[in-house]
C-alpha cells in the first residue's frame, strides 16, 4: 500500500512539474500596458493598421473575411475609460468592460460603462457605448436612469482622443 502512495505521489509530482514547463522552448513573453495591449508583434501603437485582424485577413475570395478593429478607436476608448477599473477587454471583438466605479466625491453612486467598438473606420457610429447608473438606497444599490448626454458625451471623448493620436502618429511619420 504504501508503495502504491509512494508511486502515485511520484506521478502526480512529475504531471504537475511538466505542466509548468509549457513546452515552447525558448520563447519569452512580453508585458503590454494597456496602450499596447493586443497589438500584433512589430506594430507601435502608433501605427494606422488596424489593432486586429481575424479570420485570416488576407482572402483569395473577393471580400476578405477577416473583422478588424481600429487601433486608434482601441487606445483612445481604453484611455478615455481608465480611471474605471478594468474587467475585460478583448481586442478581438473590440469589447472593454469596466468595473463599477463611485466617483470620490459622490461614494453613494457608481457607475459601469461597455464600450463595444463597431468599425475599423473612426466615424460617430464606429464606437458605442453603454452606461449604467446605480444609487446606494437604504444599503442596496438600485438602478438609476443614465443621462444621455452623459454617453454621447464619453463617445464624443473617445473619438476626440482616437483623432489626437491618429494626428499625432501621422505628425511622427513625416
Amino acid at each position: 500500500m504504501l508503495k502504491l502512495a509512494v508511486a502515485t505521489g511520484t506521478v502526480v509530482s512529475l504531471l504537475a512539474l511538466s505542466a509548468c514547463s509549457g513546452g515552447t522552448g525558448g520563447t519569452t513573453a512580453t508585458v503590454n500596458n494597456y496602450q499596447t495591449q493586443g497589438l500584433p508583434a512589430g506594430q507601435s501603437a502608433s501605427e494606422s493598421r488596424p489593432l486586429i485582424t481575424i479570420g485570416g485577413g488576407k482572402s483569395n475570395g473577393p471580400a476578405g473575411t477577416g473583422i478588424q478593429v481600429n487601433a486608434y478607436l482601441w487606445r483612445a476608448t481604453l484611455d478615455t475609460l481608465s480611471f474605471m477599473p478594468l474587467v475585460s477587454a478583448d481586442p478581438f471583438g473590440g469589447v472593454i468592460i469596466t468595473d463599477w466605479y463611485s466617483p470620490p466625491a459622490t461614494p453613494d453612486e457608481r457607475f459601469k460603462a461597455n464600450a463595444y467598438i463597431l468599425s475599423q473606420q473612426m466615424t460617430a457610429n464606429a464606437i458605442q457605448v453603454s452606461l449604467f447608473h446605480q444609487v446606494l438606497q437604504n444599503g442596496q444599490w438600485v438602478d438609476a436612469a443614465v443621462d444621455p448626454n452623459t454617453v454621447s458625451g464619453l463617445e464624443d471623448r473617445i473619438l476626440s482622443r482616437a483623432a489626437d493620436l491618429r494626428a499625432a502618429a501621422e505628425n511622427t511619420q513625416d
